[in-house]
């Protein structure tokens, strides 16, 4: 009888053992990890992994279980309602909290409250529902980070009046930023696909401490998706396929995610395809937005104006990208971790829009202009150690190769000559960083880093009639160039008080850079008979940052932070050693003698949640950059005129100018007005001048949105109005004016950028537990605009479907 009572009271506990809960968000469907979970008398607790999944075994089984996180509402079950619900826990988010977690301030996870910085944190559930085409879409969607485009493939960052190499990308702790990232716009952000992003976190000001040069205005710190391993002895098999379409370039994407892994081995591969038609602008306004006209190409070089029937589409626009990251990681025990990634992305050729608008001497400039096949790949070993050595409790080892492909191509109307110049970078990147907890208060982040780049740059003349190529002028020296970079950092962060966190950071970084001409005979720009020393050149440099700041943490309601950094960008090649032709009769050439400019900036600000349902923020901020590197009138060897691809054009380089201030200030709140309502607005403005109080070229007019959200368990409904301001003649930067056919003219005849405004809405429902279906209409108004600084205009109308398929 004893044996037969032990053997039903074994039956009966059988399937509860070794019980584990899968805790997911309830929009997206994705694990949901450092879920706390404890019974309601507090006599068990645990937290979630990396997985979403808890062991709940040892727990209590006739008690409640609470779910807790600080991004999402709380839940609290019945281990009866749990077990009916197959072990399956769906969590809700919370749009007010103060306690997300970054990486970006110091490479290492801690609570952004504690962070002096301002940092945006752009969660996962966030990148799906608003399902951009392109990663600089999906900065552009948050209303706080403002974004030009040249072309359709592209999209430059502006933060707080800094862009381009004044701004630092980062791709899963790897620096993007290379020796040819350019002080004109950018479009290297479209490079990361946004269906492999995590997260995403942008620091708002100079970050140099952390990561060296170019950070002068802010970091933009990209995370993909990590490989996830099982909890127990059964193989974890989870992934999505993706599917997207829109109307106003039709756009056809498609792609998919796979993760498998153990306890100890996994992989995660992520795939995706993007093809973009022309885009097609809108309806109403502006018409001198109008596409007019298109040239069709001749293989002799007898090229053919046409009108466009469709003044709307942007003939020549479209292009497609092709995305793939491959990650592997092993757990080889509780001490020692190690990663292996692989990135590559290639794209088509991309059309470089507002070249193919200009118009010269009542004809097209250019018959073509386009970027060829953008091409990146990253080789990336990662490496994670315990506390072996008692000189840090955690270190991470991140050893990159990184080879990356760019090439401009170019042939003026009824000409026989494309121009084509490609330029090759391959570089390897050493990152190694440590953390140290010194006592209960004060806690220790130091690292070094190591660069080095070698450039290639090549030019040549293709006849299109005969096919016949010729060396022309490269766009950097052909000969040999290389840019190495090493530096050491440490950031102190104590906490001497129970509400007050102080952190102090310092780093110095060396820089080296060598450029030098090969062949020369048909460089006909550069008189080196009068400027040998320009042959060969060579330039080191070396900068001291610092940074300090303070977070105040009263409550769980208010955070308030004020930090005081220095930032710098040291010259690179496409600074130093740059030939090229900008587009509106100036050839910009090399300037050997450029120096590191300086940004010291300070940041006051705060977030303010009054209720569990209102949460304000507002910063105020000022940069003052000395040493500005700004374009402006040269000579070279004595030359104010040079011959530069047929035509000659007034001389320029870049100088250092002294100084100039950028400051500004930003504000948004969130209102959950019901448990299923929430109403949210966010607001910049920036103004910057250089010392002759000129308007700074990368200064973003005043610009939003304000929206609500519409929150059931299985649907979600979005409506907002995105905007920006006029920058009138007076405030547009020379360079800027420089460039008439980019802009509209005011009452005077003068360029000037305009206004505008825009309404959208998204819907996303969940149609079953693991397919969930999202529908947008962008620009409903159909207006016709673009934003400030752009080539292209922006979509008119626009129809998204995207299907997203869990298993």
């Amino acid at each position: 009888m004893r044996l037969l009572l032990f053997i039903f009271s074994f039956l009966c506990v059988l399937p509860v053992f070794g019980q584990e809960v899968d805790i997911v968000d309830l929009e997206t469907q994705q694990p949901i990890k450092d879920v706390e979970v404890f019974n309601m008398d507090k006599s068990s607790s645990a937290v979630s992994g990396g997985n979403g999944s808890v062991d709940i075994t040892n727990f209590a089984k006739n008690s409640r279980f609470v779910f807790n996180h600080t991004s999402y509402q709380p839940y609290v079950i019945s281990y009866e309602n749990l077990r009916d619900n197959g072990f399956l826990v769906k969590l809700v988010p919370s749009t007010v909290n103060l306690d997300e977690v970054v990486v970006s301030a110091n490479r290492w996870e801690q609570d952004q409250a504690e962070v002096p910085n301002k940092i945006r944190v752009i969660g996962q559930r966030e990148i799906e529902f608003a399902s951009p085409q392109t990663a600089a879409d999906l900065l552009s969607e948050t209303g706080e980070v403002f974004v030009q485009k040249s072309q359709q493939g592209g999209g430059s960052p502006m933060i707080r009046g800094f862009a381009a190499n004044s701004v630092l990308l980062v791709f899963d702790g790897i620096r993007m930023n290379n020796p040819i990232f350019r002080q004109g716009n950018l479009q290297n952000v479209i490079l990361i696909d946004p269906n492999a992003v995590e997260s995403a976190e942008v620091i708002y000001g100079p970050g140099s401490v952390i990561y060296g040069s170019d950070a002068l205005g802010g970091v933009m710190d990209f995370h993909t998706k990590e490989v996830k391993f099982s909890n127990n002895d059964k193989l974890r098999i989870k992934g999505d396929v993706l599917l997207r379409a829109a109307s106003a370039n039709s756009e056809k994407t498609g792609g998919f995610s796979l993760n498998i892994a153990g306890r100890k081995f996994g992989s995660f591969t992520n795939f995706s395809y993007s093809n973009f038609g022309d885009l097609i602008q809108g309806s109403k306004g502006n018409d001198y937005l109008k596409r007019s006209f298109y040239v069709v190409s001749g293989e002799k070089g007898d090229d053919v104006v046409k009108n466009n029937p469709n003044e709307n589409r942007q003939v020549y626009s479209g292009y497609s990208q092709l995305n793939l990251l491959q990650k592997f990681r092993y757990k080889v025990n509780d001490k020692l971790e190690l990663g292996y990634e692989f990135l590559y992305t290639n794209s088509s050729d991309i059309p470089r829009y507002d070249r193919l608008i200009q118009i010269k001497k009542g004809k097209p400039k250019y018959a073509e202009w386009y970027y060829g096949p953008q091409k990146w790949m990253i080789n990336a070993l990662k490496i994670k150690l315990g506390n072996v050595l008692p000189i840090f409790d955690e270190m991470k080892t991140t050893i990159a190769y990184q080879d990356y492909e760019e090439s401009r191509n170019d042939r003026k109307f009824q000409s026989t000559k494309l121009r084509q110049r490609t330029e090759k970078v391959n570089g390897f990147n050493l990152n190694v960083d440590f953390v140290k907890n010194l006592g209960d208060r004060f806690q220790l982040f130091y690292g070094v880093e190591g660069l080095t780049n070698t450039i290639k740059s090549e030019g040549i003349a293709k006849n299109i009639e005969t096919d016949e190529e010729t060396p022309v002028e490269s766009r950097y020296p052909n000969g040999d160039n290389k840019y190495l970079s090493g530096a050491a950092y440490a950031d102190l962060k104590f906490h001497f008080a129970k509400a007050f966190t102080f952190n102090a950071g310092v780093r110095y970084t060396y820089t080296h850079l060598e450029s030098s001409f090969g062949d020369i005979s048909y460089n006909k720009t550069i008189p080196f008979d009068q400027v040998p020393e320009y042959y060969n050149m060579e330039v080191n440099n070396g900068a001291l940052n610092g940074s300090f700041g303070l977070a105040y943490n009263p409550s769980k309601s208010l955070n308030l932070h004020f930090n005081v950094g220095s930032g710098f960008r040291a010259p690179n090649l496409d600074d130093i050693s740059k030939v090229f032709d900008s587009g509106d009769g100036i050839i910009v050439v090399p300037n050997p003698n450029l120096k590191p400019e300086y940004a010291y900036s300070t940041n006051l600000g705060g977030v303010l949640k009054l209720n569990e349902r209102f949460r304000l923020n507002a910063d105020v901020f000022y940069t003052y950059l000395t040493d500005a590197i700004v374009r402006k009138p040269f000579t070279i060897g004595g030359k104010t005129h040079v011959p530069y691809d047929g035509d000659l054009g007034v001389v320029h380089a870049l100088q250092n100018v002294g100084h100039a201030k950028v400051y500004g200030t930003s504000a948004g709140f969130s209102w959950d007005l019901a448990r299923f309502l929430n109403v949210y607005s966010n607001a910049t403005y920036t103004k910057g001048e250089d010392l002759d109080g000129n308007p700074l070229r990368h200064v973003s007019p005043f610009f939003g949105v304000t929206g609500f959200n519409v929150q059931f368990n299985k649907f979600r409904w979005n409506l907002n109005y995105m905007y920006n301001g006029e920058i009138s003649n007076s405030n547009l930067a020379p360079s800027e004016i420089d460039k008439p056919y980019l802009y509209a003219k005011d009452a005077n005849g003068k360029p000037y950028s305009p206004a505008w405004g825009i309404l959208n809405t998204k819907i996303s429902y969940q149609l079953k537990e693991n397919l969930r279906a999202i529908f947008g209409v962008d620009n409903i108004l159909d207006y016709r605009y673009k934003s400030y600084s752009s080539g292209i205009s922006a979509p008119g109308r626009n129809f998204m479907l995207t299907v997203r398929a869990n298993f």
